[in-house]
């Protein structure tokens, strides 16, 4: 087990409550380095005590049996904490202003944001599928979400269904609150005369997604394929992500032609990307 050391360490007097985290967080990145299998057999329980640097009693006191503590183990990494805290909102932020104002004159005309739109999505997809591709708690959580299935039937599998579902809608939740704060910088609505939903749009830029990051963990010749295309601007070279995630923009969300773009709004999207702040958190409908 890579990394946990630690011998002579002197154990924090902490609570049980501190300990439980500790343990479960250190064999989160045990499971994380090494790789997942439903079984977890690969996962000494003394040496996560030691790692932790927890109290052997106080941790046999709560899991008597270590079955207990890998049940516990399998719904910490069935709540994605750290996939949740490694999309990078920082960095998607820091494109999204980096793209758009650079080029806020292509605002002031419906093929300029059309061109500005498609650079945009084609930056965050390709930016976004090397941050997943290079995280090891995205592919343990990857791992689970398509092995779980195989554990027996019973309470365990049905509480870790419960949190990975719960994390999936945490995912798309995020997703959906992006897409409507880029719908609404750039004057775009719902698709009109069809009964989609901003959170229906999340699912399939999430499942998308999500499959063409697994298809390259086993194709990995798929990450750097490019596909070169005029889409509304100079010819570029798009990944294949790039290319799924602006069908999906392009298909379901148009312009809303009660917008008008005169230099009062297109002043207010410039000063909303100098504003210092989560430019993709945008409020349900």
């Amino acid at each position: 087990m890579g990394g946990l050391s630690g011998i002579g360490r002197r154990r924090p007097r902490l609570s049980d409550q501190e300990t439980e985290r500790r343990m479960l967080e250190t064999a989160a990145a045990a499971v994380a380095e090494a790789g997942l299998t439903v079984s977890l057999e690969h996962i000494r329980l003394e040496d996560v005590i030691r790692e932790a640097g927890v109290s052997r009693s106080t941790v046999y006191r709560r899991w008597p049996q270590k079955e207990m503590f890998l049940g516990d183990l399998l719904l910490e990494l069935a709540r994605a904490r750290a996939p949740l805290s490694s999309l990078g909102g920082a960095e998607v932020n820091d494109a999204v202003r980096r793209t758009v104002l650079e080029r806020l004159d292509l605002l002031e005309t419906a093929d300029g944001r059309q061109r500005l739109l498609a650079e945009l999505l084609r930056t965050l997809a390709e930016e976004d599928v090397r941050r997943i591709r290079a995280s090891s708690q995205w592919r343990t959580y990857l791992a689970l979400t398509a092995t779980f299935v195989s554990l027996p039937d019973g309470d365990l599998r049905d509480r870790v269904q419960e949190e990975l579902a719960r994390s999936e809608q945490e995912f798309v939740e995020a997703i959906a609150s992006s897409a409507r704060a880029i719908s609404s910088m750039f004057g775009l609505r719902l698709r009109s005369g069809v009964s989609i939903s901003f959170d229906d749009i999340a699912n399939l830029i999430h499942a998308f997604g999500r499959g063409m990051v697994i298809k390259t963990l086993s194709a990995p010749e798929l990450a750097t394929r490019r596909v070169e295309g005029k889409l509304y601007g100079d010819a570029e070279a798009w990944s294949l992500s790039a290319l799924g995630l602006f069908s999906v923009v392009a298909t379901w969300l148009e312009p809303d032609p009660e917008i008008v773009w005169d230099r009062e709004r297109i002043d207010m999207v410039r000063k909303q990307l100098e504003t210092e702040g989560n430019l993709l958190e945008a409020e349900r409908e």
